[in-house]
């Protein structure tokens, strides 16, 4: 499949196509005349524009999945997880293609882009065991005569809001799991890298899927905000920046939707005096700048505890210039080690937090501004920047920055690093190294932070667990994945049942009118 298919696509410029919605099974070429631009990161050059909906695409895309969650929920179990067993096989056997499709849009390494697949395939496995996981309860005979059960239904069109970091990881921590509880889904990718969600769509299509079951709908705030207030719209799976998430928490439930809204973080890594600086440097240089650090789980300060800051930054900077930076998609097979950032625009915004770092006091020992790669000197390339001496009062220390910006903090002793992790408004992600495996087991009770890493710089947890984090990187009750993600895709009911023996029919216990509260016997 192409970056972007233009089979039914309209287009309102000749030299660029159009991508499209996904509606009812099939390409649909938007009608509301508004488009935003598609970039190829690596060059500067607009290789496509994708449709923005208007009010009457938005309604038809959700009847459309009303439609198919109709016919989806009442299939079996066994025919559904037969379409999740083919979706499984077919991402597998084609990843390569899609980790291309991600690097054209959105520029990091295509190795990157695979893991990023395979990340999200493990999440595609966890849901083709999905009978386990919907399973109700049963407690015979709990009053006399009497039997109690859960029954676990679907919820019906529930809407997937995805960042553009991850447009294949993040849609599948959700779609998956939506659908193999019997939900229709309806996503709305990142305007910046949509075509991923398009490939999904046709996967999902040649898997078996009813059509309305998994819809793509392109566009912006008018079609997040008409998804939140949807009364069709059941549910409400986001993940991207803090403000948004609470935003898109408080509208979507203010409309009696249930809402996992992942939100921002600033993930530090806490290194004790007995780290291996080594490890610690590999491990720092590959957590803060695998993907220009345009990760959520990225370490953006490093806690040093000295006397060890020195020594550690020293390392951290031979292993900076020996990476290389350049094209995601690679040169004569080639890959790079890091690739551009999404827009110029959110290069420029990178670029602001190191003008205010340094504006704060801080050192620039490696200074990725202004960085340009040869023959690609359009594109949105930043160099890995590493800074000493950050105030914890900067703005550069306390917001997320979203790129390859890896600050170090001086502490004095394991104490006060905690106290910064714990003080900070976010708790995503966090990690600690460490050979003492007592303030390891420390550092997991005491610090506030959804996912800890011990001597592990990305701890995004494995399928069966569930991913997210505390405080404002997290709005609503329930992560994402695992045991979480199925709770959240189903709701219960509970049944009371009674069916009287023949032979006891006219026993007194059976008839006669009594208003007391129902009593067990």
């Amino acid at each position: 499949m192409t970056i972007t298919d233009t089979s039914a696509a309209s287009t309102t410029d000749s030299s660029v196509p159009v991508i499209a919605h996904w509606i009812d099974g099939a390409l649909r070429a938007s009608e509301s005349g508004r488009t935003a631009p598609v970039f190829n990161p690596a060059t500067g050059a607009v290789q496509a524009q994708v449709a923005l909906a208007d009010q009457a695409e938005i309604d038809a895309a959700i009847a459309s999945a009303d439609a198919g969650f109709r016919v989806w929920s009442a299939y079996s179990i066994a025919k559904r997880q037969s379409v999740l067993f083919a979706f499984r096989e077919i991402l597998n056997a084609r990843k390569r293609e899609l980790a291309e499709i991600i690097t054209a849009e959105h520029g990091k390494v295509v190795s990157d882009a695979m893991g990023e697949i395979l990340r999200g395939q493990e999440v595609v496995e966890l849901a083709t065991g999905f009978p386990h996981l919907i399973k109700g309860a049963f407690s015979e005979n709990a009053s006399s005569g009497i039997d109690v059960y859960s029954l676990k239904q679907p919820l019906g069109v529930v809407g997937v809001i995805s960042p553009f970091n991850f447009p294949v990881m993040v849609p599948l921590w959700f779609v998956p799991i939506a659908i193999a509880a019997g939900n229709a889904v309806v996503l709305k990718p990142s305007e910046k890298d949509p075509s991923a969600a398009l490939w999904l769509a046709r996967v999902w299509q040649e898997a078996g899927l009813p059509d309305g079951v998994f819809t793509v709908l392109q566009g912006d705030k008018l079609a997040v905000d008409g998804l939140l207030t949807s009364p069709v719209v059941q549910s409400i799976s986001f993940v991207g920046s803090t403000p948004i998430a609470q935003y898109i928490y408080e509208t979507a439930s203010k409309n009696g939707k249930r809402v996992q809204a992942l939100g921002g973080a600033k993930n530090h890594m806490l290194v004790l005096p007995d780290a291996d600086l080594d490890l610690v440097a590999d491990n720092a240089v590959n957590a803060g700048f695998g993907a220009a650090g345009e990760r959520c789980m990225a370490i953006s300060v490093v806690l040093a505890v000295e006397p060890v800051a020195d020594d550690l930054i020293a390392k951290i900077t031979d292993r900076i210039a020996a990476l290389k930076i350049g094209n995601g998609a690679g040169v004569d097979g080639v890959e790079p080690d890091m690739g551009p950032l999404i827009t110029d625009v959110h290069r420029d915004k990178v670029s602001s937090y190191v003008d205010i770092a340094e504006a704060d006091g801080a050192r620039i020992v490696v200074d990725g501004r202004g960085f340009t790669v040869d023959g690609h000197e359009d594109g949105f390339f930043f160099g890995p920047t590493l800074i000493d001496g950050l105030p914890t009062t900067s703005r550069a220390y306390t917001e997320e920055i979203f790129g390859p910006v890896l600050s170090v903090v001086r502490v004095d002793s394991y104490d006060e690093g905690l106290a910064l992790i714990n003080s900070g408004e976010f708790g995503n992600g966090t990690a600690i190294f460490t050979n003492d495996g007592g303030a390891a087991r420390r550092f997991q009770s005491e610090v506030q932070v959804g996912m800890i890493g011990i001597n592990v710089p990305i701890p995004v947890p494995v399928a069966y667990h569930s991913f997210g984090g505390w405080k404002k990187s997290l709005f609503g009750d329930a992560k994402a994945y695992g045991v979480h993600g199925f709770d959240f895709f189903t709701r219960e009911k509970a049944v009371t049942s009674r069916w009287i023996d023949p032979a006891t029919r006219n026993d007194p216990s059976h008839t006669g009118i009594n208003l007391g509260f129902p009593q067990n016997s």
